[in-house]
């Protein structure tokens, strides 16, 4: 599934992937959420439930782009630097380059909208 986040009137791409985990979080959209900065790696989100992550790796190792859900704490971390493998994180898919460059530079309290593309 293709997705598109809109941010102050900016439209940036990715896709999901075809996982439980991936599906469920679709199920989610459309979102508005409001993102927080975390050790300058990723930009994180509270979701509104926790997603099905049967059948999911016990972990990842994150790279720029990857759009991730760290089941711990139930939240989305769109990751705009690479990161070291991480027990719990989830990839749900990816983001374009252009996009994962884009987040670096929003500050903490930005809102943004995910919605699916057909």
């Amino acid at each position: 599934m293709h997705i598109r986040l809109v941010i102050d009137g900016t439209e940036l791409h990715g896709r999901l992937d075809d996982t439980a985990a991936g599906r469920d979080f679709a199920s989610l959209l459309p979102l508005t959420l409001t993102i927080s900065d975390f050790h300058a790696t990723e930009k994180i989100s509270d979701l509104p439930r926790k997603l099905n992550i049967k059948g999911a790796p016990a972990g990842s190792e994150p790279a720029a782009g990857d759009i991730t859900y760290y089941a711990p704490w139930g939240n989305l971390a769109l990751f705009y630097r690479d990161f070291a493998y991480s027990d719990g994180l989830v990839k749900l898919g990816q983001l374009t380059p252009d996009a994962a460059r884009f987040l670096a530079a929003l500050e903490d309290g930005t809102t943004l909208s995910i919605d699916s593309v057909d």
